[in-house]
């Protein structure tokens, strides 16, 4: 089993990864439509110094909002902060550090975060690392799996409390999580979330995303039980040509490309109040037939929790 384990999930996102990279190839880019004006918003967009997350964030501050880029390279977010001032006159960015791959940096950040009195209306958890050799965090977990899915976790749930004050039932706050479509190809094996049995860098990339859709439902679903004024949705940005592609074949859409059905999730007025919902090109999509099993969902929220220390 163990070199199947390694080659089937390979085999599994090589294949959608052929899928996705077909309707780029056929099928036009989604044009971002106009947006509202977001002055005296507030905004977290992890990973926001580099790729898409840097294309949300220079967005988002050239709309008015207050954003603050979350990154665990201090020099690579001040640069980011330092272009996007130079372009655009609007808004205010600045740059906070987080490493997801470190619970006790995730409770860090949102403490320093929410030191500072100010409200929340957009989180983008779009951080994350793609198919990386067998590492751990530094609490022990698989590293993509860790990073990708469990940081944001918690994060998500450190901020809640804020996003909930912070949005008004004609105006929600919104929950963006960037996943993948390599989360169809994907195994949730919650006796094994860390991969410990039989290490597949694309099976637990592919894991970690799968976790983020269902995560994302499972959120809205207790969101909207509350009558919370905030909404969750998982996006898929496509096969884009930033870092996380760097050792694989020439994908079709540029950052900003693949940064616009993220934005449209955050901002566009059409999905007020909307949410639970995955999207692709910027529309609505079905998503894999496990990431809607509820009792999986409710399984492995007990885990991350647990996991999490929450």
């Amino acid at each position: 089993m163990g070199f199947l384990g390694v080659l089937l999930p390979m085999i599994r996102l090589y294949l959608v990864g052929v899928r996705v990279l077909l309707y780029q190839l056929f099928n036009r880019s989604f044009t971002l439509p106009a947006l509202p004006k977001q002055n005296g918003r507030v905004a977290i967009v992890t990973g926001g110094a580099r790729g898409m997350g840097y294309e949300v964030a220079r967005r988002l501050t050239d709309l008015g909002m207050h954003v603050i880029i979350a990154g665990n390279v201090e020099e690579e977010g001040l640069e980011a902060v330092t272009k996007i001032r130079g372009q655009t006159k609007e808004g205010k960015v600045e740059f906070l550090f987080l490493d997801l791959s470190s619970l006790h940096s995730v409770r860090q950040f949102a403490q320093r975060f929410k030191a500072t009195g100010l409200p929340l209306h957009v989180l983008v958890n779009n951080a994350g690392v793609m198919m990386v050799p067998e590492s751990q965090t530094e609490d022990g977990y698989e590293l993509q799996f860790g990073l990708n899915f469990l940081g944001h976790f918690l994060l998500t749930h450190l901020l809640l409390d804020t996003l909930k004050r912070s949005g008004h039932h004609d105006n929600h706050s919104r929950i963006v999580n960037m996943t993948s479509a390599t989360h169809y190809g994907a195994c949730l094996n919650l006796d094994d979330l860390q991969s410990r049995s039989c290490y597949s860098s694309h099976g637990a990339y592919a894991q970690s995303k799968l976790a983020l859709v269902m995560f994302t439902y499972a959120l809205h679903e207790q969101l909207s039980a509350g009558v919370f004024p905030v909404s969750a949705s998982a996006v898929d940005p496509g096969m884009v040509d930033t870092d996380l592609y760097q050792n694989l074949c020439s994908p079709a859409q540029t950052p900003a490309e693949g940064a616009s059905t993220a934005l449209y999730a955050a901002l566009a007025t059409e999905l007020e109040g909307v949410g639970g919902c995955y999207l692709y090109n910027g529309r609505r999509a079905a998503s894999s037939e496990t990431s809607y099993d509820q009792e999986l969902q409710a399984q492995l929220w007990r885990q991350s929790c647990s996991l999490a220390g929450i």
